[in-house]
């Protein structure tokens, strides 16, 4: 278990420690199930790059479980090519930026890519679930999605939600993907926090030669991290969680908490920001 420093902790610590308290990093390897599990609302990440075979998700001794799904729910999102999720007896296609929700007394879940040569790269995000509710597919085109930004303000982007209070229900969890549009690199500015609930980032879809500058901290003691493809930034609910590209890019959002009304969070005046 990761256990996030304090925003007192926070405003002294070194780059390095910087990184390995908020940035998540090698969680897609060939051929390997990686889990991390961190204290933002007890949030378990993985990856999972099925090349040889399919691979199987299983409990942790973290988790004290018979199976992964026996007191949590999981959200999976395919961020490579074509693949494939089977729970129990069910096997459901997963393209590109298409999802999968996991609810919580499901047995088996297993990941499969379609071509050994163009994997899939499954994203998992699974929080403590208090009720149970059905496996449930969601392309992009299924999506709630809505244009956001201006151009001018090189914040133009499309966000899509899958998992969230109208759509895909569950216990906690909330999921989306947003992208941004040709020539916009700013997502969440102005920035907000989220008192009653955290949030992860996985960015992807960012060239090898590009990175994100990702905002953390208070508002009047922000910090960064340089992020590349497929890695994620953890925001507890006392931190703004915004960034800043050298390209266009897209990112998987995942928030757990109290609330899972989308709208509830408390935006930042940009005169605020140090």
């Amino acid at each position: 278990m990761r256990y996030l420093p304090s925003p007192a902790e926070t405003r002294s610590l070194s780059t390095d420690q910087l990184r390995a308290a908020f940035l998540v990093e090698d969680l897609f390897i060939p051929d390997e199930i990686i889990l991390r599990a961190i204290d933002l609302d007890r949030v378990i990440l993985g990856g999972a790059v099925p090349i040889a075979g399919p691979l199987r998700l299983g409990a942790t001794s973290l988790m004290a479980a018979r199976f992964f799904t026996e007191r949590r729910e999981l959200g999976v999102l395919n961020v490579g090519a074509a693949g494939t999720v089977r729970v129990d007896e069910e096997t459901y296609p997963l393209g590109k930026d298409e999802m999968l929700y996991v609810g919580r007394g499901s047995l088996e879940v297993t990941f499969a890519s379609v071509s050994a040569a163009h994997p899939a790269y499954f994203y998992l995000v699974s929080y403590p679930a208090h009720a149970h509710f059905p496996v449930t597919r969601v392309t992009r085109a299924d999506a709630d999605s809505e244009e956001l930004g201006t151009a001018e303000r090189a914040n133009l982007r499309f966000l899509s939600r899958y998992i969230h209070p109208g759509g895909v229900a569950s216990a906690q969890l909330v999921m989306g993907v947003t992208s941004m549009r040709p020539g916009s690199v700013w997502n969440t500015m102005p920035p907000h926090t989220h008192q009653r609930r955290t949030e992860v980032y996985l960015y992807y879809d960012l060239p090898d030669d590009a990175v994100v500058f990702h905002f953390l901290g208070e508002p009047t003691e922000t910090r960064s991290l340089v992020v590349r493809n497929r890695q994620a930034a953890v925001s507890p609910g006392w931190s703004i969680h915004a960034g800043c590209a050298t390209a266009p890019y897209s990112f998987c959002w995942a928030m757990g908490g109290e609330n899972q009304v989308f709208a509830d969070m408390q935006g930042v005046n940009m005169g605020a920001l140090r």
